[in-house]
């Protein structure tokens, strides 16, 4: 499947902006069931500066700085993506989940695709005692390390509930899970909490998800949205694989990646500073559109 993606972030201020120094992390990963055909960005105002770096994580990273007044910042991304995904079966045979804790603790690799980098607590997803009792009741001694995932996508589906206006980026992951209410990356929060506090590598996946409108409705532009959703390392022979908590899926060829990392601190679509006063609005438009 080929995906055109448009992906628009506006930035309005109620004064002038002097100065704005931002990362981008909006170019779609290349590799693992995907193919990067096109990519571009265009930005206004025009960045004084901009340079593209790859990141510990394998991120392409795009640093740009402005130093044009401004009251609107735009940025335009627009990608074509070809995905060649199939989802795994949800009872396909894995290792039991012991033996994958003890191949990732054992594991001296240092590469990004290493289930090290994603064993321990990071920024936004501390180990908490609760959280890893909650996912322990999916994980039974033997129990195979792949099923045991997918009931826990499976629980945390059913018990909790979407919901934009309940929490920010900034609430703390213990009142999250004590609302039991969220949104995509809460709910990949808590199941990174989960499997962590077992010793088992997960890691936080941004992007996109293909969407199809009720029947005999329209397709809304910018209807999208960004969306997150979980990898685990299930094993050397098997390897990374995404589940999505929110919609209960085993990740196929609806989701798109853009950023792989530790939780949403590491691959933020756009992030950074200003120099200004007063409030700000953001608008995120999203479009995820199948070309072929």
């Amino acid at each position: 499947m080929i995906y055109d993606i448009r992906h628009v972030t506006t930035y309005s201020y109620e004064s002038p902006v002097s100065f704005a120094r931002c990362s981008l992390r909006l170019e779609p990963k290349n590799g693992d069931g995907q193919h990067l055909i096109s990519h571009h960005v265009e930005i206004k105002p025009v960045p004084l500066d901009r340079a593209v770096r790859t990141d510990f994580f394998g991120i392409r990273t795009e640093s740009i700085v402005i130093e044009a007044a401004h009251r609107v910042l735009r940025i335009d991304a627009r990608s074509r993506v070809e995905v060649t995904r199939t989802a795994l079966p949800r009872d396909m045979a894995s290792p039991d989940w012991e033996q994958v804790r003890e191949a990732a603790f054992t594991s001296n690799g240092l590469a990004a695709i290493s289930p090290v980098g994603y064993l321990f607590a990071s920024p936004l997803v501390p180990i908490q005692p609760t959280i890893t009792a909650y996912a322990a009741e999916c994980f039974p001694a033997g129990g195979e390390a792949f099923v045991s995932s997918v009931e826990l996508m499976r629980r945390i589906n059913r018990d909790f509930v979407y919901d934009s206006k309940a929490t920010e980026i900034s609430t703390p992951l213990l009142e999250v899970f004590k609302k039991r209410r969220g949104v995509c990356q809460d709910f990949a929060h808590i199941m990174i909490a989960g499997l962590r506090g077992l010793g088992l590598p997960a890691a936080y996946v941004s992007g996109y998800l293909r969407t199809t409108p009720p029947p005999g409705r329209p397709r809304l532009q910018g209807a999208d949205a960004t969306h997150a959703w979980v990898s685990v390392w299930c094993g050397e022979e098997i390897g990374w694989v995404g589940f999505d908590p929110t919609n209960d899926l085993v990740i196929g060829n609806d989701h798109v990646v853009l950023a792989v990392g530790r939780d949403y601190t590491d691959v933020s679509p756009v992030d950074g500073i200003i120099v200004g006063s007063r409030k700000q609005k953001l608008a995120v438009a999203v479009d995820v559109i199948p070309a072929a």
